[in-house]
């Protein structure tokens, strides 16, 4: 048995008597599968049904995180749900369902509601709106909308949102989803109304217009969106009742108990509650399971087993309710969907006033977890497992809820108040179960209850801190009785008991309540600074913040005359329904027969039917073995012992493989450009998360255990995390780069003003849905071997697999047929899992398969660089930049990889797009102990940008000058040269600026945000204007090249190969129009297959925003090849000659059809040191206005609006280009607010990685008015790029950091309101806890955590 916590192992007694009482237990499980009868008699009790479902073939739903929170698993369950009686169609997360959950019900995969050649209306819609670039998560986003309106035939707009609250998608930015999805939605209504689950519109409050303006006042969606609502033109019209039945046999389907496995677990199913309690009567210590939601994850990620588990959701006794005189009696196993239909019920039904309990806990649950998990969480499961930060325990709390526990012998009563004895631990017995609750109602007087939660970000994610209070007054308003209940202030969810104690008999009006109840607040949470789970300071003030903001909430409605009522406290920030519009004509002056229009991607549809094949799709091979890493779990170390001896013993472990497997020590080195890494350790490690091995064996489970089992023996050795630490030790990769230009020195002395500062910035996971995926498949011949591989890199990855198993690279073949998601993250670091599986697939000369898990991905495959830049400027009183000098320094990590290059390019874009006459730069990477940093879309260029901005603000601030003031007086002229000697042609920033200035309204909506905060105390906006420019090439010279191979065949269809891959961004799609348009074909002639090395050697990683260039160019010298052969035919059989009817008579001449193009970037190679030479072939240019709100109580925040103008050129497709545009800034977004990576101080291993802890932005992230345009009607003389396009891949991600200063910006308010006017410096990211602790007001300064001598944080940012 694999190693890991262990339950009690089940004596013969207690099997025996588990056995009597089961022995009339059924043992076949019986389901349908997409419409059709599946019966199983023999089952593996540990598989999942997502590993049951691609176990058989249906890969279309996917792998994401096995943690329920990216729903690419997402799947819809139907059942007759026993709470209310009607056929439910449940959007579920696969990865977290066992299989015994599924017995009796119809389980639809994405397969089952439509393909290419029939696709459901849901599927078309998205495919054809841009909704899927890389397309790995598009199957679970297309099944949580198919559940929605398979429940819902005519859903609001705000259902629509919401549908996706548990979906996560790394590259479209959400909004062609939500556009696609919205043409099923019931007619425009504001977010904030209450038939929207808000507190009340500006219209419904009786208040008027709000200061923001009305959303009715906006132009109407139906004028602005490209899509019409219903059915539009050429679009499948959506007929509900077509839908796939459930299945008639079903409805007589008779839930029997069920009771299967093997010796290492077993399954029970009862179906009565008298059944379960005769199971936890014989046997205490079987795991109870309603959701699955956190089982599956402890069994996933900490190895926990269970010998017997017990699932519970098919008890119908469990899953009802009853609306009683004083309280609602609940069902311990009602799930969180049909509980927040529950409480809109009982609201009905009791009144408002007496209704207040279900209000919070509807409210809480509105934004516990995402749909998936609602629509199989239950309150008992909840309960049980005694989370600390539980939204729903503190409203249970302080209702003063009851527990009614069963076991078989007895009923008992457990009040709220005490149920939890410690972490993790309750009062219930372990032979007992939570049967139902009875939540009391509220009084129809003088009893007041609110619910509060503040989390990273505002769906589907975990609390930092919520919090329930109730208070009851009499009629003189004197506390007769209160709670106030915290979660995610202790081990459990608790009371503030000297604050209750305080507030019990005080009266609630009096002001000198509030303070006293403030001054206890503090000493109940008396946190140290160290305290874990972190932010001691912010959990504290959001503490004090709730209680504020509740006194404030309750005086209102007590409506007492003289009273001092803080009105901007009361209220919480809700969004509205987010729209946003594109300019769709922005090019049709350039359109042509192909290139210039607005196709879909080419695998779009594929991609939304489960049709298109990712690596871990590639069925599985003859004799295939899975491999699982074998990684460190220190910092640095010293290994004194590793045993594999261990895990070879286990059942299905076949083989151990580690650096002893290679053919030489040399052949364990590699790294780009310095061959500074070992694929496998030796006798030491630098980093947790590197590789000490692979097991080997016949299933992924069995390896995962062995890999648990190997026995790894260290001796510690002193370790450096922080950029800080490294600065501080010295410790340094061996790069340096300067750039020089003028005489900074003398500009400092001649200067008016002169300005220092620090700016810091974190770095950013890539979260590409696809984890790295290799499958190697060794050839019996020669040593040949065939590799597929998640990498944007497969020449690398093809001289790297050489050299491990010891072969000329003519042996191996790299192959890719698209990435889920790299954005530079796979440029590099996948060479370590293929050469590693490559390895082993030599060793054992078979078949060899991994992918990783999301937590080993993050631990493994490095990040964006966290930088840091020590600046000084000198600047003259009229705002005009005289010079800049700076030291920038990276974290590297462990080894260098790519971040030289990274420092330089940060170095280039240091300048931001302002002037300096005097230039200064220095640049250092730093080796720490952590994974290797590598690319990420930017590649350093955000991060040199960011440096800019953040002085320019700064500079603008000290100045008392506007900050948009500022950046127009030093912005670059057309002509004008950069710090590193590079004039500027075809420069538009300047005509952009002045354009969406104009556009957006920009100048008026200052003043408005101005006005806003003069009247807002807690509430503060934010506007800020980013300007970017980003050059485009690789800066290692020799990588600016690229191959192509056209073939052209009979019956006039094109094959083209080229050396780009293809990961969501659209290069197949542009470069088959590049061809058509090349050689005058329709574009569904052309075909791209696949990316090999075998069909296009030698070829550059797809990287730089350079492939559209390089490749296209590359396809065109070899289609105009094909042209001038074809010249001849064309001449004689006329223009209007198919491609068929000329390569018949061009074969039969005996003409070559093939062509093999190649391009090289002309012009460029900067000389460092020198300063010379041209770095760039162009710079693509952008301009985008942010505008936010914050919450100074809880540092919550939306982003109201978004307007974004990027120069591309004449686009080759502005869909494919919107697309980039619109994605690249929700992720850069993501960067300067949500993201934020962490590490545990104590073991030096990342804490940030899964979704649970790591926060991309979801689709209520994005702005809620989000507008995009192309520049147009200006000529690109100078730009010699195919079609006279422009790189887009990575330039707009910076414009992301409008948001970042725009939060600022109202930070700056924040502070003045409290007469705190100094510079704020403000690191990135804004996180709500950044944003809170930045206020600087009474609240914050009452709440600050200071730490004593020599203490530390418990997580630490490097």
């Amino acid at each position: 048995m694999a190693p890991g916590l262990v339950e009690p192992a089940v004596s013969k007694e207690t099997a025996r008597s588990l056995q009597s009482v089961t022995t009339e237990y059924d043992e076949t499980l019986r389901f349908y599968l997409n419409g059709t009868k599946v019966t199983l008699d023999t089952i593996d009790p540990e598989i999942t049904l997502l590993e049951y479902i691609r176990g058989i073939g249906l890969a279309g739903t996917k792998l994401g995180c096995a943690e329920g929170g990216c729903g690419a698993c997402t799947v819809v369950v139907s059942q007759r749900n026993p709470t209310t009686g009607k056929i439910q169609h449940a959007s579920v997360n696969a990865c977290l369902a066992p299989l015994v959950s599924v017995d009796g019900k119809h389980v639809i995969t994405i397969e089952g509601i439509g393909d290419t050649k029939r696709p459901h209306p849901t599927q078309e819609r998205i495919a054809k709106s841009s909704g899927s670039q890389c397309g790995f998560c598009t199957p679970g986003i297309v099944m949580s909308l198919y559940a929605l309106l398979r429940n819902t035939i005519d859903p609001t707009e705000l259902e629509v949102e919401e549908a996706f609250d548990g979906n996560l998608c790394r590259c479209t930015g959400y909004r062609p989803i939500l556009d696609a999805a919205q043409t099923f939605s019931s007619k425009q209504a504001c977010g904030k109304a209450a038939a929207n689950g808000g507190g009340g519109c500006c219209m419904e409050n009786g208040n008027g217009r709000s200061s923001g303006g009305c959303c009715m006042d906006k132009a109407s969606l139906d004028d602005d969106q490209p899509i019409k609502r219903f059915t539009p033109p050429g679009f499948i019209e959506y007929k509900p009742d077509t839908e796939l039945i459930f299945p008639p046999a079903l409805h007589k389907h008779q839930f029997k108990p069920l009771a299967f496995g093997n010796k290492r677990k077993r399954w029970y199913r009862p179906t009565t509650l008298q059944q379960l309690l005769e199971i936890k009567s014989a046997y205490p210590s079987a795991k109870v399971i309603g959701g699955s939601t956190e089982t599956q994850i402890e069994i996933k990620f900490k190895a926990m087993q269970y010998t017997a588990s017990v699932y519970v959701g098919d008890i119908a006794e469990l899953r009802t309710y009853y609306f009683k005189e004083d309280h609602l009696e609940l069902g311990g196993n009602v799930i969180l969907t049909d509980l927040e239909n529950i409480c809109l019920k009982a609201i009905d039904h009791y009144g408002p006033v007496r209704g207040q309990p279900f209000e919070a806990i509807h409210k809480q649950i509105r934004y516990f977890a995402g749909r998936q998990i609602r629509n199989v969480g239950t309150p008992a499961g909840n309960l049980a497992t005694a989370s600390p930060i539980s939204d729903l325990n503190p409203v249970f709390m302080a209702t003063n809820t009851v527990l009614v526990a069963k076991s078989l012998d007895k009923t008992i009563e457990i009040p709220m108040s005490d149920f939890f004895k410690g972490y993790r631990t309750t009062a219930l017995d372990p032979d007992a179960v939570i049967a139902y609750l009875r939540i009391p109602l509220a009084s129809e007087k003088g009893e007041y209850l609110r619910a509060y939660k503040q989390a990273k970000r505002k769906d589907d994610d975990i609390a930092i801190v919520n919090a329930a209070v109730r208070v009851s007054l009499d009629s003189s308003n004197v506390v007769e009785s209160c709670n106030l209940i915290y979660g995610g202030m202790a081990p459990t969810t608790i009371a503030a008991k000297e604050a209750t104690a305080y507030l019990h008999g005080r009266s609630f009006t009096d002001p000198a309540t509030l303070e006293g109840v403030m001054n206890a607040l503090e000493r109940d949470f008396d946190l140290r600074f160290g305290v874990p789970g972190g932010m001691a300071t912010y959990r504290r003030s959001l503490a004090l913040g709730f209680f504020y903001r509740f006194y404030h909430e309750i005086l209102t409605e007590i409506n007492v005359k003289g009273l001092e009522i803080d009105e901007t406290a009361r209220y919480e920030i809700e969004r509205e329904i987010s729209f946003g519009k594109k300019d769709h004509e922005a090019s049709r002056a350039y359109e042509q027969k192909v290139l210039g229009k607005a196709n879909p991607h080419v695998a779009a549809l594929k991609q939304c039917t489960g049709e298109a094949q990712y690596t871990d799709d590639i069925p599985v091979q003859k004799n295939e073995l899975y491999g699982v890493l074998v990684l460190s779990t220190k910092a640095h170390a010293k290994l004194v012992a590793v045993d594999p001896k261990p895990a070879l013993d286990l059942p299905g472990v076949v083989a151990y493989v580690d650096h002893n497997d290679l053919p030489n020590e040399k052949a364990n080195w590699w790294g780009a450009p310095n061959c500074d890494e070992v694929f496998l350790a030796v006798d030491e490690v630098f980093t947790a998360g590197q590789p000490i091995g692979m097991i080997l064996a016949n299933s992924a489970k069995e390896a995962e255990a062995g890999a648990r089992a190997v026995k790894v023996e260290y001796e510690e050795l002193p370790a450096i995390f922080t950029i800080e630490e490294a600065i501080a030790a010295n410790s340094y990769h061996n790069h340096y780069r300067f750039i020089k230009k003028g005489n900074v020195e003398e500009a400092f002395e001649d200067a008016e003003h002169v300005f220092e500062g620090v700016t810091r910035m974190g770095g950013q996971e890539h979260f590409y849905l696809e984890t790295n995926a290799c499958v190697a498949i060794p050839k019996p011949e020669d040593g040949e071997m065939e590799v597929w591989s998640s990498t944007q890199n497969p020449t690398e990855t093809q001289a790297y697999v050489a050299q491990v198993t010891g072969v000329q690279a003519n042996k191996i073949v790299s192959k890719v047929k698209r990435l889920g998601g790299g954005f530079g993250g796979k440029e590099t670091r996948s060479l370590q899992l293929s050469c590693i599986v490559s390895l082993a697939a030599k060793k054992m000369k078979r078949p060899v398969r991994c992918m990783l898990n999301r937590d080993e991905d993050i631990a493994t495959s490095g990040q964006r660089h966290p930088f840091l830049a020590k600046w000084k400027v000198a600047v003259n009183k009229d705002g005009k930049l005289q010079a800049l000098d700076a030291d920038i320094f990276n974290n590297a990590g462990w080894t260098q990889d790519l971040s030289g290059a990274v420092v330089e390019r940060s170095m280039t874009h240091a300048d931001g797009v302002y002037l300096f006459p005097n230039v200064h730069l220095r640049g250092r990477v730093c080796k720490t102990n952590t994974v290797s940093n590598t690319a990420f879309r930017g590649f350093g260029g955000p991060q040199g940008m960011f440096i800019a901005e953040s002085y320019m603000e700064e500079i603008a601030d000290r100045l008392g000058m506007p900050v948009e003031r500022l950046r127009q007086i030093n912005m670059y002229k057309a002509g004008e040269e950069t710090h590193f000697n590079q004039p500027l042609e075809d420069w538009h920033v300047p005509l952009m600026y002045k354009q969406v200035i104009e556009e957006s309204g920009y100048m008026a909506r200052k003043r408005a945000v101005a006005e806003f905060n003069s009247k807002n105390k807690w509430k503060k906006r934010g506007i800020a204007l980013i300007p970017t420019k980003f050059g485009i090439s690789f800066t290692a010279l020799f990588l600016n090249q690229a191959g192509a191979l056209v073939h052209v065949y009979h019956d006039g269809s094109v094959l083209v190969a080229h050396g780009g891959t293809e990961m969501g961004q659209g290069l197949h799609t542009k470069m088959t129009m590049v061809a058509a348009e090349a050689l005058g074909v329709p574009l569904e002639d052309v075909y791209i297959s696949e990316t090999a090395t075998n069909t296009v050697a030698n070829t550059s990683s797809t990287a730089a925003s350079a492939s559209s260039d390089l490749n296209g160019y590359a396809i065109f010298d070899a289609c105009e090849q094909i042209n001038r052969r074809l010249e001849p035919y064309r001449r004689e059989l006329g223009p209007g000659a198919a491609m068929k009817e000329l390569a018949h008579a061009a074969y039969f001449d005996r003409v070559n059809l093939s062509a093999n193009g190649f391009y090289r970037t002309p012009d460029i190679g900067y000389v460092w040191g020198e300063n010379a030479g041209q770095m760039f072939f162009y710079f693509t240019q952008g301009v985008a206005a942010s505008e936010v709100e914050i919450d100074t109580l809880t540092g919550d925040w939306t982003p109201l609006r978004t307007d974004i103008k990027m120069d591309v050129g004449r686009s080759i497709n502005p869909a494919i280009d919107y697309g980039q545009i619109e994605g690249a800034y929700v992720q850069g977004q993501g960067l300067f607010t949500t993201e934020e990576s962490l590490w545990l101080r104590s073991t030096g291993n990342i804490f940030t990685k899964g979704p649970g802890a790591y926060k991309i932005p979801g689709f209520r992230d994005i702005p809620q008015e989000f507008n995009v345009s192309l520049l147009k009607d200006v000529e690109w003389k100078n730009l010699r790029t195919i079609q006279r396009s422009r790189g887009v891949g990575e330039p707009p991600l910076f414009m992301g950091s409008a948001v970042f200063f725009a939060i600022r910006d109202a930070l700056r308010a924040a502070r003045k309101e409290w007469g705190v006017e100094d510079v704020l410096s403000l690191q990135s990211p804004a996180t709500p806890e950044r944003i809170r602790v930045s206020c600087a007001d009474p609240i914050l300064k009452r709440a600050t955590v200071k730490p004593r001598e020599g203490e530390k944080s418990f997580f630490m940012s490097i």
